[in-house]
């Protein structure tokens, strides 16, 4: 099973203030642990919603798009990492072996949600088609 732990941003990550060295030699060792387990399959930290846009789409099937920076710091994701886990359980084992993401005596927060896999959703031609832009994909990137 695969598992997304997301990152929820703070006031510093919105400001685009960077981890100092000592949270970034943390999370260098914990990310290394997730790759020496085989559980990591990709990491990222993403940059302030200042730089960012949401896309919102309305019933009636129009769409717009709204410039960041976006007011519930709650709200937004400021990294993540995507690993391979046997359970729910281990997924939020995982996550609570992570350098508190913020630095310590900071508040942070890791939301643990399952990935959605392709046998999940019952057969079906978009299905197979999802399936092969997946195997290319996975491809791809071997390469």
């Amino acid at each position: 099973m695969r598992f997304m732990m997301i990152v929820k941003a703070s006031k510093d990550s919105e400001a685009g203030v960077l981890p100092d060295e000592k949270l970034l030699a943390a999370m260098t060792k914990y990310n290394e642990e997730l790759q020496k387990a085989g559980a990591l399959l990709d990491l990222n930290g993403l940059q302030a919603s200042s730089k960012g846009a949401r896309v919102r789409f309305s019933a009636s099937g129009q769409s717009t798009v709204v410039d960041g920076p976006f007011a519930e710091t709650k709200e937004l994701i400021a990294g993540y990492w995507l690993i391979q886990a046997r359970s729910r359980q281990e997924a939020i084992a995982w996550a609570k072996r992570a350098p508190a993401p913020h630095g310590e005596g900071k508040d942070s927060e890791i939301e643990v949600r399952q990935v959605f896999e392709l046998e999940d959703f019952a057969p079906s031609e978009s299905i197979e088609r999802e399936r092969k832009l997946t195997e290319g994909l996975a491809a791809k990137k071997a390469k």
